[in-house]
């Protein structure tokens, strides 16, 4: 009996160095093995969002010690032999563009999909009543900017998204389309999973840049270059409304799309026309 103790106890720690070493050559093991740890029920373990780009014209891989969000209701590219592009705004705040940007998106035809946080509804009606009354999707992007993995109790993680459809019938008098971004792209498997229970699709990104500084806003030319680089068939652009960079270039960054025969489409065609 001794001997098999012994025998099994220097199994484990031969297991645990290799396991050690491993995982300082590969970090992304550590959030598999939290993963592993919760497999008898929904893992809490909290991730950022992150995908590979390219620059060659192809959709860049997604997470990968995170594959568990593809089974539920999740996106983060489209079909990649359409050249369709959706364009996705987060909106926490108004910073004097969203106005200018719908005028360019009218000029356009061109249906874009903002995700306003609770706020931004109450404080900016009229916008969101231009938003919808042109077509363009107002979605759910939670009641207070928080990690919604951070967010375990049922009824509390309900409310953050609730209220801020609520509020939207509200100004509105309609139904807020059922479309959900994380907050700064943080998520779990519970969080996808409460998020799928309540019906909403969450809509991550293939492509966005660092635009949301007021006082560090990118040139436009270094903005230009990086979306023009890294555009490709099916992509999910992530741009903010408070850019005054975005705003500046909008016209001319969708004109460029229009000449390299990508289309603007909304998430409901996203939604429909699965890969």
């Amino acid at each position: 009996m001794k001997k098999v103790a012994l025998r099994n106890c220097m199994i484990i720690c031969t297991l645990a160095l290799i396991f050690g070493f491993l995982v300082i050559h590969d970090p992304s093991l550590l959030n598999k093995a939290k993963a592993q740890i919760f497999s008898n029920d929904l893992s809490t373990v909290e991730y950022n969002w992150y995908f590979n780009p390219r620059e060659d014209g192809k959709q860049p891989e997604p997470i990968k010690e995170a594959n568990f969000f593809k089974k539920y209701n999740t996106y983060y590219v489209g079909n990649p032999n359409e050249k369709v592009i959706y364009l996705t705004f987060d909106s926490g705040y108004e910073n004097g563009y969203t106005n200018m940007m719908l005028d360019v998106l009218k000029k356009h035809k061109a249906p874009a999909n903002f995700f306003v946080v609770k706020s931004y509804i109450e404080n900016n009606p009229d916008i969101i009543k231009r938003m919808e009354k042109e077509g363009h999707l107002v979605c759910n992007h939670s009641k207070s900017h928080v990690s919604m993995a951070s967010i375990h109790d049922i009824d509390k993680f309900k409310d953050e998204i609730l209220s801020v459809s609520n509020a939207y019938k509200e100004v509105t008098g309609k139904e807020m389309p059922k479309y959900f971004r994380p907050p700064m792209g943080k998520f779990s498997e519970e969080s996808l999973k409460y998020t799928s229970d309540m019906g909403y699709s969450s809509i991550f990104w293939s492509f966005a840049y660092v635009d949301w500084y007021n006082n560090q806003q990118p040139t436009h030319e270094f903005a230009k270059n990086k979306i023009y680089s890294r555009t490709h068939p099916g992509a999910i652009v992530l741009l903010h409304s408070n850019s005054k960079t975005n705003c500046e270039i909008l016209d001319e960054v969708i004109t460029h799309w229009e000449e390299e025969g990508y289309t603007l489409k909304s998430l409901e065609h996203l939604t429909q026309n699965k890969k």
